[in-house]
């Protein structure tokens, strides 16, 4: 009897310090296998570092007043990095998020004089495994990637197809048309081309999504609701002479009562050639829908 209970506790104590070694184990591997690796560079106090990132700076977080950072005047994608005091002997770091959801940890050194001040992550992207990236979630996308987003902005930009034939405005040798509407995980991708058939380069001041009642769109602006875009694929600025340019737009899904309509306007910076394209419910939902296991749509 004396043996089974010697054997019964000797048994009892290898499960627990299986179980113990277990859980050890399984409360690292998690983070191991999460774990980011991070860029190394060095800054100085005299000189400033500058990194371009593929995509807008969205968050910037500084690991110790050792540091000072900002992002370039008009320039939404570099950031200005440099030391705030002339040395400093620990490590230190900073993490970068930008528009496309890709995050970026950077461990920081001090130098005199810095081998590298300018940084392209663009160049170092296109050599790492994109199953190695991370991808942070924004509130506005939902539960939405933003890099499938930005993927998919990109896709019906490259495609260039006409699903929609019977919106677009035509004035003063502008032409403006909606070429498609497509939804995917409760958004909507607005595919709209702008034609300039003149010599007279048309500027671009504003673009407005806005829904208003049918019977006053064309006489006044009240009793309207800004439908606001959360991503534009390449926002253009300029359509030269003689040129055709389009561009993609990222909306909330919305559906508007058969007595108003989606205004979307386009108007020129010192000019008075306008454009207004009319979207009735009718349309919005015929929105052909985006297959994004094989980008189909």
């Amino acid at each position: 009897m004396k043996n089974y209970l010697k054997t019964f506790w000797a048994f009892t104590m290898i499960i627990g310090f299986a179980v113990s070694s277990f859980a050890q184990d399984s409360a690292k591997t998690p983070l191991a296998l999460g774990t980011i690796e991070p860029y190394c560079m060095e800054v100085t106090y005299d000189k400033t570092s500058h990194l371009i990132f593929p995509t807008a700076i969205r968050y910037v977080d500084l690991g110790s007043e050792y540091l000072i950072a900002g992002k370039a005047e008009d320039a939404e994608n570099v950031l200005r990095v440099k030391a705030s005091v002339k040395e400093f002997e620990p490590e230190t770091n900073f993490s970068v998020i930008t528009n496309d959801g890709h995050f970026y940890s950077f461990n920081v050194h001090y130098s005199s004089s810095p081998e590298v001040l300018s940084y392209d992550l663009l160049t170092i992207q296109k050599t790492v495994d994109k199953a190695n990236r991370s991808d942070v979630l924004f509130e506005e996308l939902g539960n939405n990637s933003p890099s499938l987003a930005g993927l998919l902005l990109e896709t019906i930009y490259k495609n260039d197809k006409s699903i929609v034939k019977h919106i677009g405005a035509k004035s003063f040798g502008i032409q403006f048309i909606l070429k498609g509407i497509y939804i995917h995980n409760g958004k909507y991708y607005f595919h709209t081309e702008l034609g300039n058939r003149t010599n007279v380069p048309f500027q671009i001041d504003f673009i407005n999504f806005k829904v208003m009642d049918k019977k006053i769109a064309k006489r006044t602006v009240v009793q309207e609701r800004p439908v606001t875009p959360l991503r534009t694929y390449k926002p253009l600025s300029e359509i030269g002479g003689k040129t055709t340019e389009q561009n993609v737009f990222l909306l909330d899904q919305f559906t508007i009562a058969d007595d108003k309509v989606l205004l979307i306007e386009i108007f020129e910076k010192n000019g008075g050639r306008h454009q207004t394209l009319q979207v009735e419910n009718s349309d919005l939902i015929k929105a052909r829908l985006i297959n994004d296991m094989h980008l189909k749509f």
